[in-house]
């Protein structure tokens, strides 16, 4: 992957993610497992091993920036998400 591919696929994860804790906040599980699935495409190829291109400079502080983004984001999903799978039987972590 091209280092603009690389920033674009993240840009799009931070995305995705912040839609997923919306969804999350909404109790819209039906959007949530959509997103979760969108994410899933979208992060496949880097999944699967994929050669990244490195990033340096501003495109590299680009990069951290985002996994904050996306970090923060699963954060609030779980924060939503793990108090009901914890009330739900044989979910319980």
């Amino acid at each position: 992957m091209t280092s603009n591919e690389v920033l674009s696929m993240y840009e799009n994860v931070a995305s995705l993610t912040n839609n997923m804790a919306m969804a999350a906040r909404a109790s819209d599980w039906e959007s949530l497992g959509r997103l979760e699935k969108q994410t899933a495409v979208a992060t496949a190829t880097v999944a699967a091993g994929a050669t990244v291109a490195p990033l340096d400079g501003a495109a590299r502080q680009r990069k951290i920036d985002l996994l904050k983004q996306i970090l923060a984001n699963d954060r609030a999903i779980r924060d939503v998400t793990e108090p009901w799978l914890n009330r739900t039987p044989g979910m319980a972590q």
